[in-house]
């Protein structure tokens, strides 16, 4: 029993890793360049979590690893959510969210970001996410 929560913690940051590896292959970032893998992540995490209905969010949340649901829900008002954002203003918001330079911009950093997050998801949990966006930034998801 006294291992177990060393285990549970150890397995989520294996998990949070691995996210996050996926994120700098896709770019070809070496792993020191691990702050901009997950500032990706977060920034498009929390523009998701705050376009979604209150309950979609908490069970998309509940197939991340432990650390990054930690991640996802820091800050996070569901009294104010959904917030309406069509693609053009996610993408703005991910621009002013996301601090770095990057190739392909804002819209690349999202595909990384969902593209990595949809092989970590369930195909009905990912279903049901593009389901809850508008249609054209459903399209982006893929």
């Amino acid at each position: 029993m006294a291992n177990e929560p060393n285990s549970v913690f150890e397995s989520s940051l294996d998990k949070t890793n691995l996210i996050l590896k996926d994120i700098e292959q896709a770019y070809g970032w070496s792993k020191d360049r691990r702050n901009q893998s997950f500032a990706a992540l977060r920034t498009v995490l929390h523009l998701l979590r705050d376009r979604m209905p209150v309950q979609e969010s908490v069970e998309f949340s509940a197939q991340l690893p432990v650390l990054v649901r930690g991640v996802y829900f820091d800050g996070w008002d569901p009294s104010n959510v959904p917030v309406k954002l069509n693609r053009d203003d996610f993408l703005y918001e991910v621009r002013r969210g996301f601090p770095y330079e990057t190739d392909g911009g804002p819209e690349q950093v999202v595909q990384v970001v969902l593209d990595t997050l949809r092989r970590h998801v369930t195909q009905g949990e990912w279903d049901d996410v593009r389901a809850t966006m508008p249609r054209d930034l459903a399209r982006m998801i893929p």
